[in-house]
């Protein structure tokens, strides 16, 4: 019973943090675990935006020797950005375990992700040009704090509330989940995917890396390897309805749309808002009025299998 939400304003830039916030703060109660969000602001061209982490969560209570062990690896994968010619423009530690560095030169950005998460314990949560993902342990109101976010401006995000049931609680298996090493594209998800481990073997053959036993993983792997491949956002989602088993209902965004796709089942919610500036969604109305207190009009796409939206 996860909770998403997404939300995308055309042609302008708003509070898209803050807002986000409101809407996975209605939605706490759907998921307790993890908080997640896939923010898209304005990118400068030339920059890369990487966020990653060099610990989980917990791992800050194992005492003094974590402080040593997250040194050498921030040192490590600073090392390797200077092997790869990237210049880095600016960095934030937003907690001792969670990096956004902004950097621009780098020779090949996929071949230096790769050798940064050769060393364990350090994963690349984005990297992109617009794209920001970030998740961690507790509620929305935790997480923004920690990381800025009612700070942030930017064009479309998605969000995630997690009531772990398939795999473990920790920022590996929160989402929004990125799909290395292709840019901006960002996924959320509510539901179960039964063929899970006959796609993900598939999209592995393929030369694909996962970094979670998180079913909903594949659905952004899945995407990107579509994308790449020169089908559109909107093939790609109704292709998922038709290769993907299971119960679920997905929002992936790219660097300028926001797309939606349900099993034929429909079980799983989606609400809908639509104005001349702004579409929202979420798994129930109450987060949609979070950030839209006035009378609304809200619906239910359950006849739409599919759809996207362009910023």
């Amino acid at each position: 019973m996860c909770g998403i939400a997404g939300l995308i304003y055309k042609g302008k830039s708003s509070d898209v943090g803050s807002e986000m916030t409101s809407m996975l703060l209605a939605l706490k109660h759907r998921g307790p675990d993890s908080t997640g969000y896939a923010v898209y602001g304005e990118p400068t061209e030339g920059d890369y935006i990487m966020r990653l982490k060099v610990a989980e969560a917990e791992d800050m209570e194992k005492g003094r020797g974590v402080h040593k062990v997250i040194e050498d690896r921030i040192a490590y994968v600073e090392q390797v950005m200077k092997e790869h010619g990237a210049k880095i423009k600016s960095k934030d530690a937003p907690l001792e375990y969670a990096l956004r560095y902004v950097f621009t030169g780098a020779d090949n950005v996929g071949e230096m992700a790769e050798h940064i998460e050769e060393q364990d314990g350090i994963e690349i949560l984005s990297m992109g040009n617009g794209l920001e993902l970030i998740k961690d342990l507790g509620d929305a109101s935790v997480v923004s704090k920690a990381y800025g976010l009612n700070d942030f401006k930017g064009t479309h995000a998605i969000g995630h509330t997690r009531m772990a049931t398939e795999s473990d609680v920790d920022i590996k298996s929160a989402h929004p989940y990125w799909a290395f090493p292709y840019n901006d594209v960002s996924v959320v998800h509510n539901g179960q995917i039964t063929n899970y481990w006959i796609m993900r073997r598939e999209m592995e053959r393929k030369g694909h890396r996962f970094m979670s036993n998180c079913d909903s993983e594949l659905l952004a792997v899945y995407t990107a390897h579509n994308l790449a491949n020169g089908i559109t956002l909107e093939e790609s989602l109704r292709k998922s309805i038709e290769e993907i088993d299971g119960v679920f209902t997905y929002l992936v965004a790219t660097k300028d749309q926001l797309g939606m796709a349900k099993d034929t089942m429909a079980a799983k919610p989606l609400v809908l808002y639509e104005s001349d500036d702004l579409i929202a969604m979420a798994s129930e109305e109450v987060a949609i009025r979070a950030i839209l207190p006035q009378e609304i009009d809200t619906t239910d796409p359950y006849d739409e299998e599919v759809r996207v939206w362009q910023a």
